[in-house]
Order: structure tokens, then C-alpha cells, then sequence
């Protein structure tokens, strides 16, 4: 590597689209990225060592070999409930949601077991375990209430949108709230019955239909419309992921003690 290289290290880039740029002779050493994108991505002449990505990845391909499905396929043989959350069908769907609801149940009972402030403590500047539960009330409100039932405006004031928002009129903005965790579960609880109401009477033929154009400022954007399948894989998703990552900050919390 080359030693004259300007010292930026220990800098912070927020917010910034680096999209088409070039970088020759980068020292990226310990850099983490937190919501990045990073599709086209090309690197050569590259040493990695030690380096963990977690995140939706698709086609990467490294010396040659695309290792996405080979991830893909380790990922399922860990965790077998991993397949039911990509269902085909309306039964399937309804079978994913039986088995989130038990898996979540589990999660919870694990959260109950700390001290009620440690469900507001962050690990590694991620969500604390009670702002995850309000994200997740905010994901099917968005995805259920808004593009499945026509609710133009779902939202409860505690429900909390992605951090990484425009501003939206209409959407909550109280990311700093501090609820009890039964309050946090009250409002995810209400969220999880709409997802039960459309359930109840889905049809396969109801999959592959479109919703309405959406009304009135939020989010997904308005005059959006998606296939109902869409929808419903998009709860389901954020349901499976956002439990993995309650379950690995609870294990940080645990050992805090």
C-alpha cells in the first residue's frame, strides 16, 4: 500500500451517494458501514480478512463464484423454520405467520427475563429491543393496514418508522419514546391482528392480485400499488429478520448482566 496516502482515518460519512465513484489506494481497515447499498459493486486487487456482511445479498460473486446461494442454502439447513417465511401459497402464509407468532413468543418470554431498563438499552448503536417491537408494528401497519386494507393513515404515535427516512408527512417521528415493554407489545398486537383479518379469507388467486393505488401521504408513497403477495412477504421478512436480530442483542444484554 502506498505511504502517502492522505490520513482521513476515523471519519464519519453520513448521508452521502457515492454512486460511480472511483477509489484506488483506500486503506478501508475496521470501516463499518450501516445501511449501505452496495449493488455494482466492484473490487480487484483486494486482501479481505475478517470481514462480516449480514444483509440481503444477492449474486456476489467472489473469485469467480457466485457464493450468494451458497449462503442462501447454509442459511436454511441452520435455521429449517427459514423456508415457511418464503411461502407460495395462502396456507402457506398462514403457516409462516402460526410459526412467527410462536417463535416470537419465545423471544419475548427471553426479553422478560431482564430488568425492564435493558429493553431500552442499544448494542452497537442498533434498536433497542422495545423500539424493534414498535419497528414491527410500523412494518404491518405500512404493509397491511396501509396497502392491504386501505387505511390511509395506520399509524399509532409509537410506531416507529426506519431511521433512515425522508421526512414523510403523517408518519410518527418519536424515535426516542420510552413505552413499557406490555405498551410496546399492546401496539404490535394490534398490528399483528390486521395481518390475521387478511389471513383469514386469503386465497391463492388473492396472491397474485394488485392492491389499490395507495391514498394520501405515508409510506409505501401514495398512488403506489403492489401485488398482495408482495405484501405480505415483506412483513414476513421483516418478522424473521428483526427477531434474529432481537434474539442476538438480547445474548449481548444477557451477559451485561
Amino acid at each position: 500500500m502506498a505511504d502517502d496516502l492522505r490520513d482521513l482515518s476515523g471519519s464519519t460519512i453520513e448521508r452521502v451517494d457515492l454512486s460511480g465513484s472511483r477509489m484506488d489506494w483506500v486503506v478501508l481497515d475496521g470501516v463499518r458501514l450501516r445501511h449501505a447499498s452496495l449493488s455494482g459493486l466492484v473490487l480487484r486487487g483486494v486482501e479481505i480478512s475478517d470481514t462480516t456482511i449480514d444483509g440481503d445479498v444477492e449474486r456476489l460473486v467472489i473469485n469467480g463464484v457466485d457464493v450468494a446461494p451458497l449462503v442462501q442454502a447454509e442459511l436454511d439447513r441452520r435455521q429449517p423454520d427459514r423456508v415457511l417465511f418464503r411461502p407460495t401459497t395462502a396456507d402457506g402464509f398462514r403457516a409462516a405467520w402460526a410459526r412467527n407468532t410462536e417463535l416470537w413468543a419465545a423471544t419475548v418470554d427471553r426479553a422478560r427475563r431482564l430488568p425492564p431498563e435493558a429493553l431500552h438499552e442499544s448494542v452497537e448503536g442498533e434498536w433497542s429491543f422495545i423500539q424493534t417491537v414498535r419497528h414491527l408494528a410500523f412494518a404491518t401497519q405500512s404493509w397491511v393496514g396501509r396497502c392491504l386494507l386501505g387505511d390511509p393513515a395506520p399509524w399509532h404515535p409509537l410506531s416507529l418508522p426506519w431511521d433512515q427516512r425522508r421526512p414523510r408527512p403523517g408518519l410518527p417521528t418519536d424515535r426516542d419514546a420510552r413505552p413499557s415493554l406490555d405498551e410496546a407489545l399492546a401496539l404490535r398486537q394490534d398490528a399483528a391482528g390486521l395481518v390475521g383479518r387478511v389471513l383469514e379469507d386469503l386465497t391463492d388467486e388473492r396472491l397474485d392480485e394488485r392492491t389499490e393505488p395507495l391514498q394520501g401521504p405515508g409510506w409505501p408513497e401514495e398512488g403506489a400499488t403492489f401485488p398482495v403477495r408482495e405484501c405480505l412477504l415483506v412483513v414476513l421478512n421483516e418478522e424473521w429478520e428483526h427477531r434474529l436480530y432481537a434474539e442476538r442483542d438480547l445474548a449481548v444484554l444477557e451477559q451485561r448482566g
